[in-house]
Order: structure tokens, then C-alpha cells, then sequence
């Protein structure tokens, strides 16, 4: 048996299979919206770092979505 994690396309957050963790995804199954999983994003790099204003968590945010999978090519990630 292979014990070897994957990683969450949307988040990075260390997961055992499937391309998404269950923060990342909708009661189906199927990957949250982009501007859902922002904001829940930005309130996470906010909990991480108090000291970041609200631009500086939505900058940080995005940049760190441009190296995830499911966002890279998102045009608000790419037009950041």
C-alpha cells in the first residue's frame, strides 16, 4: 500500500487522495468558487499573520494561489 500524501491542488494542504482537501471543496464534492475560496484564504493568511492589512493579505493570497494547480491560471491570480 502506498502512504505517500498528496497535496490540495487549491490549498496545498497535505490530503490522502483525491485532487482536493474538504476545506477546498462544496457539499458535492466539486472544487469551491474562486472568489469563496479567496476569502477564506485571505481570513486564514489574516489568522497566520495579524499584522497583515487588507492588502497585503489579498497580495500574499494571491500570489500563493498563482502556485497552486487549481488557481494559476485564474485571470484574477494571473492579472494580479
Amino acid at each position: 500500500m502506498n502512504h505517500d500524501k498528496n497535496h490540495c491542488e487549491s490549498c496545498g494542504m497535505t490530503i490522502e487522495s483525491g485532487p482536493y482537501c474538504h476545506y477546498c471543496v462544496d457539499e458535492n464534492g466539486k472544487l469551491q468558487a474562486f472568489e469563496e475560496r479567496f476569502e477564506r484564504m485571505i481570513q486564514f493568511a489574516r489568522r497566520r499573520d495579524p499584522s497583515l492589512d487588507d492588502a497585503a493579505a489579498e497580495r500574499s493570497t494571491l500570489d500563493y494561489m498563482a502556485t497552486m494547480p487549481a488557481w494559476r491560471d485564474h485571470p484574477r491570480v494571473k492579472n494580479r
